[in-house]
């Protein structure tokens, strides 16, 4: 395994799939053309008792041992909160499958609890005694758990949970498989063998448990065990990967179904791809329209994207936010941990994409307008006693600028939503 998910190999299999469009990097010549006068959108409704779920956070991984460690300075604009910070929540780091290379991501972990973060850990493989081979296919040499090692499985998992604690680091959770169905590189695990794990093994591991982390949302993945009381018992949180999962299978309904008590997270992702530089405009909305239909229409607790630090991730190699991360900030920075998502009018106008939460007496509203055109928009707080709003925007030329503050009359304000932006306001 290279260390890069943006292999030509992946990239093929997504493209196929028709998930990785190409957008202009360049304002188009309509946009150029248009009025500067702001179109009217229906107005955006709030009911600020109308709750949703609960948000644990925004987040990104740290894989020390495929493209290094974080430094200490980019550990602090990953998971600071402050001006010019990413304010990611949630770290998901490796399992190694050997001993030796338990303490590679720690000083990261560490400091991302520090500043208030969250860490979820993923394996590849399991270790090299516990593998056996076998014809999966055409792959001649896949690889999969013995059956007879699932014990000892839990065990390693168990283990290295166990180890970080002791060095400063609890984990919130650990995951049994990371893509059990993509693993051409790494360990494969069926269905049907997921659910037996979970079911048997999965009960001693002392943190919360991730499955099964399919790398397209893939519900034959997951369904099994929604469908399986002794496997659900045993999972505390059901993961999934986005790759060249269309918006129509964002939504679970088996999962509102059975899934009470249990958490859906959003475990890994790159969008739209890993070829263009996370700074190209307006491309890089394209984040923040994922991100809102992750947290709306998947309903999705958290969203983690692949490596924090990449020159197609949140935070470019020198360090620097890039305009997709600045995109992840305008979430993360403000949606908190414990925050509740909202109801509230998601679409009030072509490519305006709208969504609120609240944590304590304040509403946070996150609103991307894709658009060519700004847009003049009518916000109406139910059920909420704020007095004003600040704001910050995200455009061509500016990364989560604030941008003062706006009045609150009558339970409503109007504000304008620049072509090609996407703005947070915070109330109070």
């Amino acid at each position: 395994m290279s260390g890069e998910r943006g292999s030509l190999s992946r990239r093929a299999v997504l493209t196929t799939m028709g998930a990785l469009p190409v957008l202009a990097a360049t304002t188009s010549a309509l946009g150029t053309s248009r009025a500067a006068a702001a179109t009217a959108a229906a107005p955006v409704v709030l009911d600020a008792s109308a709750r949703r779920q609960t948000i644990r956070g925004f987040g990104g991984m740290t894989h020390t041992a495929w493209i290094g460690d974080l430094t200490a300075a980019q550990r602090e604009t990953a998971f600071g909160t402050g001006e010019g910070r990413l304010g990611f929540s949630v770290l998901r780091i490796p399992v190694p499958e050997n001993t030796a290379d338990w303490s590679r991501d720690v000083a990261t972990a560490r400091r991302a609890i520090e500043l208030g973060a969250t860490v979820i850990a993923s394996p590849w493989n399991p270790p090299a005694r516990m593998v056996e081979t076998f014809v999966r296919g055409s792959q001649t040499n896949a690889r999969r758990l013995r059956y007879d090692m699932y014990g000892a499985y839990a065990q390693h998992l168990n283990d290295f949970n166990t180890f970080l604690r002791n060095n400063g680091v609890t984990l919130y959770g650990i995951s049994v498989q990371n893509e059990p169905d993509y693993a051409h590189d790494w360990t494969w695990w069926t269905p049907t063998e997921m659910v037996r794990f979970l079911r048997e093994n999965a009960g001693s591991i002392g943190t919360r448990v991730i499955a099964p982390e399919s790398f397209q949302y893939l519900k034959n993945m997951s369904d099994p065990i929604l469908n399986d009381p002794a496997a659900l018992a045993n999972v505390d949180i059901i993961g999934a990967h986005l790759y060249g999962t269309s918006f129509a299978n964002f939504p679970y309904p088996l999962f509102k179904q059975k899934g009470a008590g249990k958490e859906l997270w959003m475990t890994e992702v790159y969008y739209p791809n890993s070829s263009d530089s996370a700074d190209l405009w307006p491309q890089a909305l394209d984040v923040g329209e994922h991100i809102h239909r992750a947290m709306v229409d998947a309903e999705f607790q958290a969203y983690i994207w692949w490596y924090i630090r990449r020159s197609y991730g949140p935070m470019r190699e020198d360090g620097q936010i890039s305009k997709r991360g600045a995109n992840m900030a305008h979430f993360a920075r403000f949606v908190r941990p414990g925050y509740v998502r909202l109801q509230a009018t998601a679409n009030p106008a072509s490519n305006v994409y709208v969504s609120a939460y609240r944590g304590g007496n304040s509403m946070v509203v996150v609103a991307i307008n894709k658009g060519t055109s700004a847009v003049s928009q009518q916000f109406t707080l139910a059920n909420s006693t704020a007095s004003s709003v600040s704001s910050w925007l995200t455009d061509a030329s500016r990364n989560v600028a604030p941008q003062g503050t706006t009045g609150v009359s009558n339970g409503s304000f109007t504000v304008t939503l620049p072509a090609r932006s996407v703005k947070t306001f915070v109330t109070a």
